[in-house]
């Protein structure tokens, strides 16, 4: 093979590489007027971006959509707090008034306790005052002096046991230390021992309390010596 063969084989490749590079250029140019072409083609990048732009938008709208509710209950759990706040000042303002009225009753209840039974012993006032203007004119006997009193004392009494006040009984009674205050003893020998032979004062009961023990004198047995001195006093006298 000579030189002027080599050459023309030379120049043959480079045409056919020459022809291939313009064959891919104009595929890609191709490609490239066919992408402007259809515009209504996506790239997968922007498929990605409106995805994520869909997603934002989705997660926007739940966070806003649970966000109402959550106010909505927030403003109900606020009117709920102002109404018991209101109800509180109320209940604290009636109760104030409940104990400033029960203050005031309390106190008139223990000023004007005895006024019913006051009025009730004005009777027996005026009875005595009656009673003592008649005895200065010298219109008033012994007798009707005590005939007097003992209607008062009755009276008296009558008023007492309207309020439920009774006098106690303790004649003959044994001694009971809840009910008598006793101030001495005497020997008795009609009563046993720690029996009320005297009453200084009457006790009195008001409902089922008492409201004043009796002051009594209580019985107490005589010595031995005395009795056995008596008995034998009384065996001379019959053997005389």
């Amino acid at each position: 093979m000579g030189v002027e063969d080599v050459n023309n084989d030379r120049a043959n490749d480079n045409n056919q590489i020459d022809e291939e590079r313009i064959s891919e250029i104009n595929v890609s140019d191709e490609q490239k007027k066919s992408g402007e072409e259809d515009p209504g083609e996506i790239q997968p990048s922007e498929n990605v971006d409106m995805a994520d732009n869909k997603t934002d938008e989705t997660e926007a709208d739940q966070n806003k959509k649970s966000k109402q509710p959550v106010k909505s209950e927030l403003e109900k759990l606020k009117e709920e707090k102002e109404d018991y706040y209101d109800r509180l000042l109320r209940a604290s303002a009636e109760f104030d008034n409940y104990k400033k009225r029960a203050n005031r009753e309390m106190t008139e209840l223990r000023k004007y306790a005895n006024e019913a039974l006051t009025r009730e012993l004005l009777s027996v006032v005026d009875n005595l005052e009656r009673a003592i203007v008649m005895s200065t004119d010298g219109q008033v006997t012994v007798d009707s002096i005590v005939e007097g009193v003992d209607m008062t004392l009755k009276e008296i009494l009558k008023i007492l046991e309207k309020f439920y006040v009774k006098p106690l009984n303790s004649m003959g009674e044994v001694f009971d230390p809840r009910f008598h205050q006793a101030v001495g003893q005497e020997e008795s020998e009609d009563s046993p021992a720690n029996t009320i032979i005297k009453e200084l004062q009457k006790g009195y009961m008001i409902h089922d309390r008492l409201l004043r023990p009796a002051m009594v004198i209580v019985s107490k047995a005589k010595p031995e010596s005395v009795n056995n001195d008596k008995k034998s006093d009384e065996a001379d006298s019959e053997n005389k």
